[in-house]
């Protein structure tokens, strides 16, 4: 887990989900826990229930691989910081190629192997300066054992960026640039593989910026630089790293993300939350299978891996640490992410202690939902989420004048029709009609004469 992120200003975007698409979304599949089902009930689990296609492990666990042999499911591998060194020497590489991938290659599909984990954080400069060679090395080996379909590279945190805002000014921190970076991306530009990151806007979290941070409506982070003027947090990370790379000569090699995500419980801090975590985590899914990119890398897929898969109830740390998941272990959906497959939706529940008016409330499975504003919602944020609703290319003629549902001394009406066109057309995803903490679901249907919701 990272435990560092830059930016904090206001923020977002709500992007088309295709969902008849191939997803774009992969899953860290972490073990800390006592309770966790057997990996062949989750390969399975993902493969029918789920949308995901790709998960990453923190090991080179045996036990998983064969587990996802022949589901069609890719995995990303990770060789522990402490086998740099080793890595380093052709014959060890090699040796760690025989023991840890052959026997799996080519049943289990997999993508990457990451040479360590967040070196440059975690790590001192000895092992540092390895990373590189061990990638390399390790590459050298895969090719002399006949294996050419998987990738070498690894994660870092965003404790790699000196600066981070605005994005058009990211740079990497000094010296590492020069002697890390550069030859790092040489390498993965020779390879075709990516530069994987692992940008976490919770760990910036500020209340000021929470809707920036959340993929939510929000005034937006003006890049004087570019002119750009950023709706998330998510973007504004990653043409930061882009524009870091571009610094150095390396803005052609694509970019993964191998860690994002946010925890629903912490320790009285009010980042942390159900409705939290299902905005951030279903907006994201939206916005990468979107294929619409950022703004400094239009029309860009980015392979992405969401942080985590289960809540791991033995992970060390703070009680978050053991809250990232988007299942418990028994299967069950934490929240709403937009992953299940079959347009499957759960309700978004309570965390404990959490204030019954805290999220989207009502009915949220079985039967018809829409989604209207809640009683004491102000006259001003109505119209804020009016304006947000038909800026994102929803048909609000219907509350133009002339239309069925225009009323222009009832505020109250023109959003009830502008949300719920929102909400009904994103899927009626429970978070789709949070809006700040304006909306609500019922299972009353609000048209009335002419005008049908």
């Amino acid at each position: 887990m990272a435990t560092s992120s830059p930016i904090s200003a206001a923020f977002f975007i709500f992007l088309l989900h295709l969902a008849t698409s191939v997803s774009s979304i992969g899953v860290n599949y972490g073990t800390l826990g006592d309770n966790l089902p057997s990996p062949q009930a989750v390969a399975n689990f993902l493969k029918t229930k789920t949308t995901i296609d790709s998960v990453k492990i923190f090991d080179v666990s045996p036990q998983i691989l064969q587990a996802f042999a022949g589901s069609g499911i890719s995995v990303t591998i990770t060789a522990p910081n402490g086998d740099i060194p080793a890595l380093t020497n052709l014959d060890s590489a090699r040796q760690w190629v025989v023991a840890h991938i052959k026997p799996f290659h080519s049943q289990t599909k997999i993508k990457y192997i990451l040479v360590g984990s967040e070196v440059l954080h975690w790590t001192d400069w000895n092992t540092i300066k390895l990373l590189v060679p061990a990638m390399r090395t390790l590459h050298r080996a895969l090719n002399a054992e006949g294996i050419r379909d998987i990738k070498v590279t690894t994660a870092h945190s965003l404790a790699i960026m000196h600066s981070s805002n605005p994005p058009s000014a990211g740079r990497f921190r000094y010296g590492f640039a020069r002697y890390v970076f550069a030859p790092m991306l040489r390498f993965l530009r020779e390879t075709k593989a990516p530069f994987m990151v692992n940008p976490y806007p919770y760990f910036a979290y500020n209340p000021k910026d929470a809707n920036f941070a959340l993929f939510r409506p929000n005034r937006g982070l003006f890049d004087r630089n570019t002119g750009i003027t950023y709706t998330n947090q998510y973007d504004a990370l990653m043409d930061a790293v882009y524009s870091a790379m571009k610094a150095i000569g390396f803005a052609d090699v694509d970019i993964a993300v191998g860690e994002t995500g946010w925890p629903t419980v912490c320790d009285g801090w009010d980042a942390c939350s159900v409705a939290n975590a299902a905005s951030y985590n279903g907006q994201l899914v939206r916005h990468v299978d979107s294929g619409k990119g950022t703004p400094l890398m239009p029309n860009r897929r980015f392979d992405t891996y969401i942080f985590a898969l289960f809540n791991e109830n033995q992970k060390p740390g703070p009680i978050a640490e053991r809250n990232w998941g988007l299942f418990q272990p028994d299967f069950t959906p934490v929240y709403d992410a937009g992953i299940l497959r079959n347009g499957q939706s759960v309700p978004v529940t309570q965390n404990p202690g959490q204030s019954p008016n805290s999220g989207p409330t009502g009915p949220s499975s079985g039967g018809q939902k829409w989604c209207v504003p809640k009683p004491g919602a102000s006259p001003q944020a109505l119209q804020a989420n009016i304006q947000y609703v038909c800026s994102q290319g929803v048909d609000c003629k219907p509350i133009q004048a002339g239309g069925a549902c225009f009323d222009p001394n009832n505020i109250n009406q023109l959003a009830t029709y502008a949300m719920n066109a929102y909400y009904q057309s994103k899927g009626r995803h429970d978070f789709d009609c949070y809006f700040s903490n304006s909306g609500l679901i019922t299972s009353s249907n609000p048209s009335h004469g002419n005008c049908r919701m």
